[in-house]
């Protein structure tokens, strides 16, 4: 798994219009705790705007240490992306004035040029993007990395991600396709929504049914999601087996954070 960032990082150091590659979270400064439920988090720093758009558009050089199975843009900054041997990733392109603007701490330099300076300062909150597309692949791989924290034995933070930030993904979901007439909380979106959806409509009783029920949550809310929307076959696939895992009593079969 950290392999797979040092031979990203290979590569780019070879491109002459990057600065720098950061490893965040478990492949940070901590990456003692990184384990096969892992996943990547990284920065690319670039020397401009256009090249940044360059990284943005072509991910060939994602593709360069392994073929991308599934990846979708969930930010303006980059993408989440599952390889085709199940290493899943996160990452962001910024310029070196961007880095310095951005809230993160514990950052792990994987490779950097010799005049890099890739320090940052804490920002204000980055608005996701509010689409379907958006929302559906966020709710799906909250399923995917909820599931794999809870076979870790993590069953808080695995509820929170399958019954609560999928939950939510729901919720928006809803509102862009079927939008009621209520009083909505626009700071949160969870007010008063059983006042809009009737529970054969959104079923949030199965889809929260509190800790301990993860797994039977995550079955309710993604067959929900597949009975609405397209959803990519790779990323159905992945979760999927994740399912068919505990119903066989195995140890999961790929890896998340």
């Amino acid at each position: 798994m950290l392999r797979r960032l040092d031979d990203l990082a290979a590569h780019l150091a070879t491109r002459g219009d990057v600065v720098g590659v950061l490893g965040l979270g478990s492949a940070g400064a901590e990456h003692n705790r990184f384990d096969e439920h892992s996943d990547l988090d990284f920065f690319v720093v670039v020397d401009d705007a256009a090249a940044k758009q360059r990284y943005l558009d072509d991910l060939g050089w994602l593709n360069a240490p392994a073929p991308v199975a599934y990846s979708f843009a969930n930010d303006r900054n980059g993408r989440k992306a599952l390889y085709a041997d199940g290493v899943f990733c996160e990452y962001a392109i910024f310029t070196p004035e961007e880095v310095r603007q951005l809230p993160f701490t514990g950052a792990r330099v994987v490779w950097a040029r010799a005049d890099a300076e890739l320090t940052g300062a804490p920002v204000g909150l980055t608005v996701p993007f509010d689409t379907v597309e958006f929302h559906l692949n966020e709710a799906l791989t909250n399923l995917y990395v909820g599931l794999h924290r809870e076979l870790r034995g993590e069953k808080l933070t695995a509820a929170r991600f399958v019954q609560s930030y999928a939950v939510d993904r729901v919720l928006a979901l809803a509102r862009l396709t079927d939008p009621r007439a209520y009083q909505r909380d626009v700071f949160d979106p969870s007010r008063r929504v059983e006042l809009a959806y009737a529970p054969d409509e959104v079923p949030l009783a199965a889809m929260v049914p509190g800790y301990g029920r993860t797994f039977e949550a995550a079955e309710v809310t993604f067959a929900w999601l597949r009975e609405r929307f397209e959803v990519h076959p790779v990323i159905a696939g992945a979760i999927g087996e994740l399912l068919e895992t505990r119903a066989r009593g195995a140890s999961a079969p790929g890896p998340a954070r």
